[in-house]
């Protein structure tokens, strides 16, 4: 896509556009807010609980993204701190916006008296679209692509895209992890419609995205470091698809179980919203 703007100079103002990028995301959110709503009510729960913890996590997500991209891209921020504000000149990683995410969901859980592994099972599959929506953002911008390919026979998409910039074939690494993100929906869905232990959503998320990632990962030219030779995603890809295991086990032996929410936001089996106070 030549034009990366959606809308260019808004209300006249030179320089104040909106970008592509910035409307794919928005798409992605909208769509995984509306799938995690209709999932709660599935579950006697309100919606409204997504629009709350949204409200919260959103804010979260956003420092966290941003701040996990400043700090393995120090170089580039430490002569000019005002630099780490522009958000608008891109630098937000997905997964410091995971983990603002999770921050946000413990937060939120511990006020409202549910348990974290309902509200994240609840949010899991939105989260999961979201990414694979979001990914076609790197698309418009050209980025996040993998090595070069010179074989004519495989220069197409999707399994490579031209990169205008260069004016080279890579590897459209952005729509790997998209397909495979859809995929993995795919699973958690079917998981959550057999209404599995609360939990086993996060933990297949966590097995399955690390392990997508870590793979895709080693093919991206654009990697963060924390080390030579050494991806800050790859590694923290390992982290989370050890941590998804240990969970699933513990949830399957029922070491670690939601308990039952009878808060605000539930509601009985004729539909009517729980009106009792909220337990200490």
């Amino acid at each position: 896509m030549k034009d990366k703007y959606f809308v260019h100079n808004i209300f006249g103002i030179e320089g104040w556009n909106i970008a592509w990028y910035g409307v794919i995301i928005a798409f992605g959110m909208v769509l995984g807010v509306l799938l995690a709503m209709y999932r709660a009510k599935k579950r006697n729960i309100k919606p409204d609980i997504i629009l709350d913890f949204v409200l919260l996590a959103l804010p979260f997500a956003i420092v966290c993204a941003r701040a996990y991209y400043v700090i393995f891209e120090w170089d580039s921020y430490s002569n000019n701190l005002l630099k780490i504000f522009a958000i608008n000149e891109g630098g937000l990683a997905i997964y410091g916006g995971v983990i603002g995410g999770f921050i946000a969901a413990l937060v939120f859980s511990k006020l409202k008296k549910i348990s974290v592994l309902t509200l994240v099972d609840l949010a899991v599959p939105s989260l999961i679209l979201g990414q694979a929506i979001g990914r076609w953002g790197n698309f418009v911008n050209q980025e996040a692509f993998g090595n070069i390919i010179t074989n004519p026979k495989l220069q197409f998409f999707p399994f490579s895209v031209y990169i205008d910039e260069l004016g080279q074939w890579h590897q459209a690494t952005f729509f790997y992890e998209s397909a495979w993100n859809m995929v993995l929906l795919t699973i958690v869905l079917i998981l959550g419609h057999k209404r599995v232990k609360d939990g086993t959503l996060l933990s297949t998320y966590f097995i399955g995205y690390g392990l997508g990632r870590f793979l895709i990962e080693g093919l991206r030219t654009d990697s963060l470091y924390i080390l030579p030779g050494i991806r800050v995603s790859q590694m923290l890809s390992l982290i989370l698809i050890a941590v998804g295991i240990v969970l699933l086990a513990l949830i399957k032996k029922g070491v670690i179980k939601a308990w039952t929410y009878n808060g605000k936001y539930s509601i009985d089996n004729n539909g009517n919203a729980d009106t009792s106070i909220e337990k200490a």
